[in-house]
């Protein structure tokens, strides 16, 4: 799909317009963060064993330690992503205002909610000659999106245009770097990123997966280690390897959890120790229903502004 040209159609000496930062609740984020930076956000939603069907709303309908508790007691929650039209209703009233829109989905390897922004972004641009709508790819979820958002935030507030700060997205998405592992097998397998046999077998070993998002925002498999204190120390060193200053990273580092904040707060402890230069303190936050419907309760995401996503052999 092709996004309008960079001029838009608009004549040449008159002021452009404002525009609006806008992304999918996907990025694993507390209301604050968003109502703060002014983003706006597309809730996606998340159904229950009674198809009951909720809205994914950062923790403001449901808490997350009553989500995540569902979880442990049997429900089996699936997701649904913003449709077409969903994404005209997000879109249109912004574009009334008189406001251009950037919008930065939840990345395409994951889910279909870029499709689905470009195909409504496509129809309101000829809807609104005098307005744009450009979507991004973020290439990233959970953790990694909100802190593709913090940083193109901070370009906006530098004055950057629609343009500009479109274009530094697709320049700079590659940075927003993101190592998981959940507490155990069960939810990938569910999901179906793991067979079940392995599953059952990796459990009983209490073997831990440690999974980045690649270039492209899918996801993979780097190594396994046993217990979670291996997987945390693992993560940890990814900030001296890839990170931007290595061992003297001295820039932001998010750590999103489902429902483990002490654990969470044991690798904060750990990173704070290790990367004396990093900027303190280290940001915990939660892990939303949507991505934790996938990993499960006792997860947890670390991301960092780094060189790239992984190390090139």
């Amino acid at each position: 799909m092709k996004q309008p040209p960079p001029e838009g159609g608009r004549q040449k000496g008159i002021k452009m317009a404002e525009f609006v930062l806008s992304c999918c609740s996907t990025a694993d984020a507390p209301m604050s963060f968003f109502e703060e930076r002014d983003i706006k956000v597309q809730y996606f939603r998340w159904i229950d064993n009674s198809q009951t069907i909720h809205v994914d709303d950062l923790g403001q309908s449901m808490p997350y330690s009553e989500f995540y508790q569902r979880m442990r007691d049997g429900m089996t929650p699936t997701t649904s992503q913003p449709n077409f039209q969903d994404f005209i209703d997000f879109f249109e009233p912004v574009l009334k205002e008189g406001k251009d829109v950037l919008h930065l989905s939840l990345g395409s390897g994951i889910s279909g909610a870029y499709g689905s922004a470009m195909s409504a972004a496509e129809a309101l641009n000829e809807k609104y000659p005098d307005r744009k709508v450009l979507v991004a790819d973020s290439c990233t979820a959970s953790s990694g999106y909100a802190l593709l958002m913090h940083m193109l935030w901070i370009e906006k507030k530098k004055g950057k245009s629609l343009e500009e700060c479109y274009q530094w997205v697709l320049d700079n998405r590659i940075h927003a770097v993101t190592w998981f592992f959940p507490a155990t097998l069960t939810w990938l397998v569910r999901g179906g990123r793991v067979k079940p046999m392995a599953g059952f077998i990796g459990n009983i070993l209490n073997i831990c997966p440690i999974l980045y998002i690649v270039e492209d925002g899918s996801l993979a498999v780097q190594t396994k280690v046993r217990g979670q204190n291996k997987a945390m120390q693992y993560v940890a060193k990814k900030i001296a390897s890839l990170g931007i200053g290595g061992e003297d990273y001295s820039g932001r580092c998010i750590i999103a959890q489902s429902d483990c904040r002490e654990d969470a707060q044991k690798l904060a402890d750990m990173l704070t120790a290790a990367y004396p230069k990093m900027e303190k303190p280290v940001e915990i936050t939660d892990v939303g229903c949507v991505i934790g419907a996938h990993l499960g309760p006792g997860a947890m995401v670390m991301s960092f502004w780094g060189e790239d996503r992984v190390e090139k052999k």
